[in-house]
């Protein structure tokens, strides 16, 4: 058996993932004819029927999507092994981007970044903010390094260091309900309230609902420093980590209604970065000086 190319491989995925060979050539911008040779050399070589072209858009054998699957892999190996290499030709990296999500405390992990990229001069920090979703978008499509926020665990593209748990409280402001505040308050009864969400920042995302009633009257801002502010006014309702509102629920400014149908959440917050993709060194060292910080940034968090 003759070695086939990445270029093959490249094709065949093409005309599986574009239902034919004209709309994988124009993906490729090769010609019609080069994906064809391409891809009958493939089943030469293999000895195997890769496509079935018996109807309108050809589609894989059963053989041919057992290899397409290995081919995928071998691309996105390839990608990544390319990647690597000019990143080690390039040595240290001139930016890294990192996304602080919604949940993260900015003050303390500002901190560490400060004394982190002090220690870095030719490496420009990208610092982007973004809100339910979206750090998981900014994150999957390659467009952040790492990412602060909680992740979806059970993601194998995913590695993560945990940095601690952030609790997220349903509160209103003095004399904002129509009724006492009791620990049996029910999503009925709030639903004809306000209540104030944060703005999902992904672009391309399917809408995910975070502890929203669903009511007939809702206001979205685009963090939790406007929503906390909103509540304060007696605007609305809604869930706000504990950390921002520790004084205000002290001296009475908002009031807690969680109860037996709002209990409250506890989110985990994460490092956050691709396992599936080479990390440059400085990258490498960010993660590597996060991870030895993690456990006094738990500490912090527990002694809330």
């Amino acid at each position: 058996m003759n070695k086939f190319t990445l270029h093959e491989l490249h094709c065949f995925v093409a005309v599986v993932d574009e239902g034919g060979f004209q709309a994988a050539a124009a993906v490729l911008n090769r010609s019609h004819a080069a994906i064809f040779a391409a891809l009958a050399k493939l089943e030469r070589q293999f000895n195997i029927a890769l496509l079935d072209r018996s109807g309108y858009r050809v589609r894989p054998t059963e053989a041919g999507l057992s290899l397409y699957r290995r081919a995928q892999s071998i691309l996105r190996d390839a990608d990544a092994l390319s990647l690597h290499a000019q990143q080690m030709a390039m040595g240290e990296e001139t930016e890294l981007n990192v996304v602080i999500g919604d949940l993260c405390p900015r003050s303390k992990i500002l901190g560490l970044l400060s004394r982190f990229f002090a220690a870095c001069p030719h490496t420009r920090l990208q610092l982007h903010y973004e809100a339910v979703t979206g750090p998981w978008e900014r994150l999957l499509n390659g467009e952040a390094d790492l990412i602060l926020h909680r992740v979806d665990k059970s993601d194998l593209q995913l590695e993560w260091i945990d940095i601690g748990t952030i609790s997220l409280i349903p509160v209103v402001a003095p004399g904002f309900l129509p009724f006492p505040i009791t620990n049996a308050i029910t999503p009925e009864q709030m639903r004809e309230l306000t209540q104030c969400v944060l703005r999902d920042t992904a672009q391309h995302a399917e809408p995910r609902n975070y502890y929203v009633v669903g009511g007939p009257s809702q206001c979205s801002v685009a963090d939790h420093e406007m929503k906390k502010d909103f509540i304060l006014q007696g605007m609305a309702w809604g869930h706000l980590p504990r950390f921002m509102i520790e004084e205000e629920l002290h001296d009475g400014r908002l009031l807690s209604i969680a109860g037996r149908h709002f209990p409250g959440v506890t989110e985990e917050l994460v490092v956050g970065r691709r396992r599936d993709r080479p990390h440059g060194p400085v990258a490498q060292r960010l993660w590597e000086a996060l991870e030895a910080q993690a456990p006094v940034i738990e500490r912090e968090f527990a002694g809330r």
